[in-house]
């Protein structure tokens, strides 16, 4: 009964002791009248592939550092690539003259700061990062709207 007991009280603590995953949300400036984004719409702004919002808006997409681990999470839950394999698919589309890659925000915070000043910036943070009235949520990223 006690080691029962004792194993219980570890598989707790592990648990507690596991990091939060991160919810990351994708946002864009309140002025930009935009409500929601489609996962569809999300990849094509961020693979380059059209950079408009529907309603004819430009979007102006923003990476965070390869050094953020939310970065490396955004592409595997949105088109199942690591940040290798994103490097590659901008190093080819680059050099085809086709398009360019995300502008670079220095963190999150920089991210929602230039979100909320820029009508057409849309970037990835975590949603414990959104702290602007400025900002709107578009998209949850493995959320129910993908």
């Amino acid at each position: 009964m006690y080691s029962l007991l004792r194993a219980a009280l570890l598989i707790a603590l592990l648990c507690l002791a596991l990091p939060a995953r991160a919810q990351l949300v994708v946002i864009v400036n309140a002025a930009a009248g935009v409500e929601q984004l489609s996962k569809a719409q999300v990849i094509n702004i961020f693979l380059g592939r059209n950079r408009e919002y529907s309603n004819g808006q430009s979007a102006v997409p923003l990476d965070l550092p390869a050094s953020s681990p939310d970065k490396a999470l955004f592409y595997r839950n949105l088109v199942n690539k690591d940040l290798e394999q994103m490097d590659a698919y901008w190093a080819r589309l680059v050099f085809a003259g086709n398009t360019s890659p995300p502008r670079l925000a220095l963190s999150a915070l920089d991210a929602v700061q230039q979100v909320s000043t820029n009508p057409g910036a849309i970037a990835y943070v975590e949603r414990k990062d959104v702290n602007s009235s400025r900002v709107r949520i578009v998209f949850s990223v493995g959320g129910v709207n993908n």
